[in-house]
């Protein structure tokens, strides 16, 4: 296995009001914020184009689950499958099962603090 982070996926966290915190980067700091948060592209390594997505959720969100933290990280990964299998035979406990949509796959880890960090092999060519 060559690869295994990419890139900065994403960064999601928890907030109490979400539409609020969004209007107010939109504001202060020019975010383009819609529904999901903001989209920041940019071209990898090869020129292609790449997206990282930055998103507040609602505080009481169970997305970030089994962690307590109110954060989640998002890595850019090339080959979910065969890295989940690597991070788990290297005693780094895998949450869930992977879940397919078309513009990526996504799987998710924890580190040693109770950190889950979400993995994802994305299909960037499905944003455009």
């Amino acid at each position: 296995m060559k690869k295994r982070v990419t890139g900065l996926g994403g960064f999601f966290f928890k907030v109490k009001d979400p539409d609020q915190i969004k209007e107010w980067y939109k504001t202060h700091l020019g975010l383009p914020t819609d529904a999901y948060g903001c989209s920041f592209w940019w071209k990898d390594e090869q020129g292609n184009d790449a997206m990282t997505q930055w998103s507040p959720m609602k505080d009481d969100t169970t997305y970030f689950q089994p962690s307590e933290k109110q954060y989640m990280m998002n890595f850019r990964v090339e080959n979910l499958y065969e890295l989940l299998k690597v991070l788990k035979s290297e005693g780094v406990q895998v949450v869930g099962e992977v879940e397919e949509y078309d513009y990526g796959k996504f799987g998710w880890i924890l580190d040693p603090e109770g950190n889950k960090i979400e993995l994802w092999e994305p299909v960037d060519k499905a944003f455009l």
